[in-house]
């Protein structure tokens, strides 16, 4: 599943093809908004929140989107093939005189309110790449968590006596918003933390999630290639530290649980 920084890079590019620009081609092709009229409005800006897409229209409505696990936008030059969007894994078309955005396999699309894009965003922690995630963000994220560690998780998934692991924590949106499986397993092992440790036992879960947040700004800023891969997807190849394999165990409770890559021996099990 693409994550935070794949976003935030996909509305940096949306929010740059169609930002201010009236849409001479709007398409919907999903269920229930397949026959909203969008044509004629004017696209005031792009954001992301967490793993969330968000295309704000001067009419005071916003189109919000979620790639999923296989989603993404792509843009062309109107006019140029890959603008035709034909096909069945096509789900939105966004067009002006000069880019056509096409969104292919997107996992989420409906059109809201904009004033009620709280909706989206309430329930989720603080976005991790926000501007003023440090000030403003990085406190409140760390008592959300914390916080679902006391009650057992934050749907209560676990015994309050066992506490919510922090490879968990860390992959629920409602506690910091933007980090999946790669990040998760990143700054764990950056930070040298097994990944099921109880959060009240760990002792540096600010410097966790800072790592995350390091890492996903790094390849905002230079590209995916740029963040460097010590654990995730690599299974039974030698740490990079160590030499030791590094293994993979489910993170999350069935059916929701995910791979999380790390390494025993830089990360053992208190």
């Amino acid at each position: 599943m693409p994550e935070g920084d794949v976003v935030r890079r996909t509305a940096d590019r949306l929010d740059a093809a169609l930002s201010h620009r009236t849409l001479t081609r709007a398409e919907l092709r999903w269920p229930d908004v397949s026959d909203v009229g969008l044509l004629g409005r004017t696209v005031l800006e792009t954001t992301a929140y967490g793993k969330h897409l968000l295309t704000r229209l001067d009419d005071g409505r916003t189109l919000h989107t979620h790639l999923r696990m296989e989603g993404q936008w792509r843009v062309d030059r109107t006019g140029s093939r890959g603008a035709a969007a034909r096909g069945t894994q096509v789900r939105a078309v966004l067009a002006n005189q000069w880019w056509t955005c096409t969104g292919n396999r997107l996992g989420m699309l409906d059109l809201l309110r904009t004033r009620d894009e709280a909706r989206i965003t309430g329930p989720l922690g603080p976005d991790i790449l926000a501007p003023d995630f440090l000030e403003a963000g990085l406190d409140v994220a760390l008592e959300r968590i914390r916080a679902a560690d006391a009650r057992g998780g934050f749907h209560q998934e676990y015994p309050p006596n066992e506490g919510l692991p922090v490879a968990d924590a860390l992959l629920s949106q409602r506690g910091v918003a933007g980090i999946g499986t790669y990040y998760a397993a990143e700054a764990l092992f950056a930070r040298r933390q097994w990944p099921w440790t109880p959060v009240r036992d760990v002792a540096d879960l600010r410097g966790i999630v800072l790592a995350a947040r390091t890492l996903m700004r790094t390849s905002v800023e230079h590209g995916i290639d740029a963040r460097g891969r010590h654990v995730h997807a690599r299974a039974q190849q030698a740490c990079h530290t160590c030499g030791t394999p590094v293994a993979v165990a489910p993170a999350n409770r069935p059916p929701y649980e995910r791979p999380i890559f790390y390494c025993p021996t830089c990360q053992p099990r208190a």
